[in-house]
């Protein structure tokens, strides 16, 4: 039994650090149909790709629609994008959308329309659900499920992220100041999603991701000195290290969001059901840390907990100061 639990943890802690041959695989896709003038669409095409070999996925539009251009593709960041020009004959409202092969992989991929009268609509395909019959309007029913799940799924393969948060509870021992530095973070990731998914403030986000990879590995260096009896911020002052840095990620976040948009009809809707998905995402993670933790305590492993530890410190801090050099080179 111990074993098993043990071995739980690590397998947590390997799928942190390192991201599997199979990372491409679960990377989400996106389709946009963006209308120009009435029932001519520019598609753009972003097919997750393992090395430059793009994965078998075939975005099928209504029957109606004849290719006006040839599609250019290129292969950047790990994806391939290809955009051309199409024309429905009859527009492609109440006429189905779907992707080929999507049942083959571990992905999903969002479909985004844009329609010339400002409208807009998204909808998550799974390999469970590959198709979908575009509705007159979209619902806010829509709008929350396909977003929130949006919100899971970034948090739940943001590797960045969920360090930081790992990094945390390595360092917060005490329940009641647990809740309350999991809260600043909360509070502080969803003013800055907030206020730059809506505009009101605008950060590059290049230095945004390295200071991201900067604050895991300050966590990892505070978590360090906390072992050899040299508390620092992060030890003292926990809420307060995750309300500054939590600003930050915020803004990770809504780079992520302003890649996919947002409904113009349904900003608010959009906007919140996401957030809401992060924290569930969060929560989940959380949820399955501390469990994981509680059983070995519990079964008095005080020491497999203590060498987990180490590893999770040292392997942190390694990774974190990987992206930290890969992100500030590629400025």
């Amino acid at each position: 039994m111990v074993r098993r639990i043990v071995f739980c943890l690590f397998s947590l802690l390997q799928i942190l650090v390192v991201q599997t041959s199979f990372a491409d695989e679960i990377r989400p896709g996106y389709l946009e149909l963006k209308e120009s003038s009435q029932n001519v669409f520019s598609v753009l095409w972003k097919v997750p790709a393992k090395g430059d070999k793009k994965l078998s996925l075939y975005a099928k539009l209504p029957p109606g629609c004849q290719d006006k251009t040839r599609p250019t593709a290129q292969l950047i960041n790990g994806a391939y994008i290809e955009r051309w020009i199409t024309v429905c004959s009859g527009g492609v409202v109440e006429k189905s959308i779907s992707i080929t092969g999507l049942a083959a992989t571990n992905t999903d991929v969002l479909v985004r329309l844009e329609f010339n009268n400002g409208t807009s609509q998204s909808v998550l395909l799974t390999p469970a659900n590959n198709s979908f019959q575009v509705p007159v309007t979209a619902s806010n029913l829509q709008i929350a499920g396909t977003y929130t799940w949006l919100g899971i799924t970034h948090i739940l393969l943001g590797f960045d992220h969920l360090l930081f948060v790992f990094a945390l509870l390595l360092i917060v021992r005490n329940k009641r100041l647990l809740l309350w530095t999991i809260t600043a973070f909360t509070l502080a990731h969803s003013l800055t999603l907030a206020g730059a998914t809506l505009g009101l403030v605008y950060v590059p986000q290049q230095p945004v991701e390295a200071i991201i990879a900067l604050s895991i590995l300050f966590l990892a260096m505070e978590i360090v000195h906390g072992q050899r009896g040299n508390p620092g911020a992060a030890t003292k002052w926990p809420w307060m290290v995750a309300f500054i840095f939590g600003l930050l990620h915020g803004f990770g976040f809504a780079g992520a969001l302003a890649e996919v948009g947002l409904p113009q009809q349904a900003i608010p809707v959009a906007l919140v059901f996401f957030n809401v998905g992060v924290e569930l995402g969060q929560l989940m993670f959380i949820a399955v840390v501390l469990s994981l933790g509680w059983i070995l305590h519990r079964l008095q492993q005080q020491k497999i907990l203590e060498k987990v530890e180490t590893v999770a410190m040292y392997s942190i801090g390694s990774l974190a100061s990987f992206w930290l050099f890969e992100r500030v080179s590629a400025f």
